[in-house]
């Protein structure tokens, strides 16, 4: 078979081709934060594709928060200074998608949101805020109420231990935790809710809380233990 008879590349495989070239030169620092990029004219010239490719391209640029448009005679695309807190929901998203479409046991989920959050106490205890406390103490105050519903037991079980993640005051954990956390523990809740005493995960968020309030690493690693421990055995078959 020839060249001239191999099929051409879809328009979609282009615009993905470009967005990655850019997405490229922005990691490696050639385009650099604010810096304007080429027109679509002058970027379908230098790609050799059509207008509508390279807006397509744009399109997946900008859906990933790598660069912003503006109007007006100064207008244009720019590079994006893409922050921690726009990227925490592509993690999610991510972490939620590879947990479902892989099959990861409840075990190793469950393993391994409480090691990362386990590195985290240390560091929640030194540099917790007051409104990291506070923030914890509120929901542990909604999860107390007559008449929660699971479904907001288990929206507030994640609040409080994003609230734990973010009192270590280090974002880049807080990010990388944002998975685990936000991804791991709705799919463990949706196990456990019917096995699980609320008076037990509020017992033991108690604990955590009053540990940081007194700096206490080991008092509040010990509590995590014992969460850790209570969630697991709520999946075995025996678990009452």
């Amino acid at each position: 078979m020839s060249d001239n008879s191999k099929p051409r590349p879809r328009p979609t495989d282009l615009s993905a081709a470009i967005a990655s070239d850019i997405r490229d030169a922005i990691i490696a620092g050639r385009l650099i934060v604010d810096e304007r990029l080429p027109s679509e004219a002058e970027l379908a010239a230098q790609f050799e594709v059509s207008r509508p490719t390279v807006r397509e391209a744009l399109k997946r640029l900008a859906a990933q928060s790598l660069i912003r448009t503006q109007r007006g005679a100064s207008g244009g695309a720019f590079v994006n200074r893409l922050s921690y807190e726009q990227a925490y929901g592509q993690q999610i998203t991510t972490s939620t998608l590879l947990l479902s479409m892989n099959g990861v046991s409840f075990d190793t989920a469950c393993e391994a949101r409480f090691a990362l959050e386990r590195a985290c106490a240390p560091l929640a205890a030194e540099r917790r805020q007051p409104d990291h406390l506070a923030a914890m103490q509120a929901e542990i105050t909604r999860q107390s109420a007559t008449g929660l519903s699971d479904e907001a037991f288990c929206a507030s079980d994640v609040a409080f231990h994003r609230a734990l993640v973010d009192a270590a005051g280090n974002p880049v954990l807080s990010y990388q935790l944002a998975g685990a956390v936000e991804a791991m523990q709705p799919l463990m809740n949706m196990i456990t809710y019917t096995r699980r005493s609320r008076d037990v995960i509020i017992g033991l968020h108690q604990r955590i809380v009053d540990a940081l309030e007194q700096q206490s690493p080991e008092d509040c690693d010990s509590a995590l233990v014992e969460l850790h421990s209570y969630t697991r055995d709520l999946n075995q078959p025996t678990a009452r």
